[in-house]
C-alpha cells in the first residue's frame, strides 16, 4: 500500500456513461464500489467531482452568458453529482459526507478544513462539492487546493479515453509518446493539457503528487490508490 490519504478527481462526464450527459446510476454505483474497495484498505478517501455532465461554466460564457453566473451554475452541477455519489456509497454502507464550498445546509455540510480531516480520520469518505466557491476556478484547482488543505499524499486524476499524459494528442497523432513520469514544470513549459495552469502551479508549489490514469476501466481507481504503476505519475510527492 503506497498511499494513506488520496484525493480522487472525477470528471462529471465519468458519471454520465455512454450517453455523455446526465447521471447513469449504474456507472455511479460501479464507481462507488471501487471507492469502497479503497476504504477497505483503510486508505482515507476524499473525492472532488466535476459537473460537465450537467453544465459547463466556460461553455455558457462562450455563448454570451456572464462568466461568473455560468460558473456558479457549474458549481451547482457538481453538488448534484456529489449527492448522487453519496447516495450510491451509502447504499454500500460506506459512511459519507458531502461538504460544499457554498452554504446549502439542507443538503450538505459547509466545507470546514478541520471537520473534513476529522471525517477522514473516522473512516468517512468526504466528497467536496461546489468547487472552490469562486468563479473562474476549475474543479482541477479545487482538487489541488483540497489536497493541500487535508494533507493528501496524492491526487488520483481519472481521465476518460486516455491512459496517461502524452506529448501530443494520441487520438490525432499515432506517434504520440506517453510519459511514465513527469515534472510539473514540464507540464507548464510544454503546455500539456493535463489540468489548468492554476491547478498545476498549486500542486507544484505544495509538492502534491499526481497520478493520471484511465477511468474507462473503473478497477484502475483501486490500482492507482495502491500505488501500482499505471498511467503517468507527476511530481515526487511528499513520501
Amino acid at each position: 500500500m503506497k498511499y494513506k490519504r488520496v484525493v480522487l478527481k472525477l470528471s462529471g462526464e465519468s458519471l454520465a456513461g455512454a450517453a455523455g450527459f446526465g447521471i447513469d446510476p449504474a456507472v455511479v454505483n460501479s464507481l462507488a464500489k471501487e471507492i469502497k474497495k479503497i476504504r477497505d484498505y483503510n486508505i482515507d478517501v476524499a473525492v472532488v467531482v466535476g459537473g460537465g455532465n450537467i453544465w459547463r461554466g466556460l461553455s455558457g460564457s462562450n455563448k454570451g452568458m456572464d462568466r461568473a453566473q455560468a460558473d456558479y451554475m457549474g458549481m451547482m452541477a457538481t453538488v448534484i453529482n456529489a449527492l448522487a455519489l453519496q447516495d450510491a456509497l451509502e447504499k454500500l454502507r460506506v459512511s459519507t459526507r458531502v461538504q460544499t464550498a457554498i452554504e446549502m445546509r439542507q443538503v450538505a455540510e459547509l466545507y470546514i478544513r478541520r471537520k473534513a480531516i476529522r471525517h477522514l480520520q473516522k473512516g468517512r469518505v468526504v466528497i467536496f462539492g461546489a468547487g472552490t466557491g469562486n468563479p473562474y476556478f476549475s474543479t482541477d484547482t479545487t482538487a489541488a487546493l483540497r489536497a493541500a488543505e487535508i494533507e493528501a499524499d496524492v491526487i488520483l486524476m481519472a481521465k476518460k479515453g486516455t491512459d496517461g499524459i502524452y506529448d501530443a494528442d494520441p487520438n490525432k497523432n499515432p506517434d504520440a509518446k506517453k510519459f511514465d513520469t513527469l515534472a510539473y514544470i514540464d507540464i507548464l513549459n510544454r503546455g500539456l493539457q493535463v489540468m489548468d495552469s492554476t491547478a498545476t502551479s498549486l500542486c507544484m508549489d505544495n509538492k502534491i503528487q499526481l497520478v493520471v490514469f484511465n477511468i474507462d476501466n473503473h478497477e484502475n481507481i483501486l490500482k492507482a490508490a495502491l500505488g501500482e504503476n499505471i498511467g503517468t505519475t507527476v511530481g515526487g510527492g511528499k513520501n
